[in-house]
């Protein structure tokens, strides 16, 4: 089963060039760490301040996958590259990446 996942967050905006030069050439180790975990069809957009993304993930346990994504020690490097440049919006609750509620799909 496919599940559709959309996220945002705020790019500093001081940062938004470094951000966008590391998502020039993505490291292979992490493009795999991706695929392992049952993500594929990733997208990140920008507008002014905001990054939204959209990924589908096909897997049996969304919350395992994504642990154990976490967990690759080239998605933390990576990680630690990337995080600097965002910051969660206020409403997020402490989470970087906010979820976002799917409203429309058209196949």
């Amino acid at each position: 089963m496919m599940k559709r996942i959309g996220r945002v967050v705020r790019i500093k905006p001081q940062m938004l060039e470094r951000y966008r030069q590391l998502h020039q050439d993505v490291w292979p180790d992490v493009l795999a760490a991706l695929k392992l975990a049952g993500i594929s069809n990733y997208t990140i957009y920008q507008h002014a301040d905001l990054l939204f993304s959209y990924m589908e993930y096909t897997g049996h346990d969304f919350d395992a996958d994504r642990a154990t994504l976490l967990a690759d020690p080239a998605m933390q490097k990576w990680n630690s590259l990337t995080g600097p440049c965002i910051e969660p919006l206020p409403s997020a609750g402490g989470t970087a990446w906010l979820p976002m509620d799917e409203l429309f799909h058209l196949d």
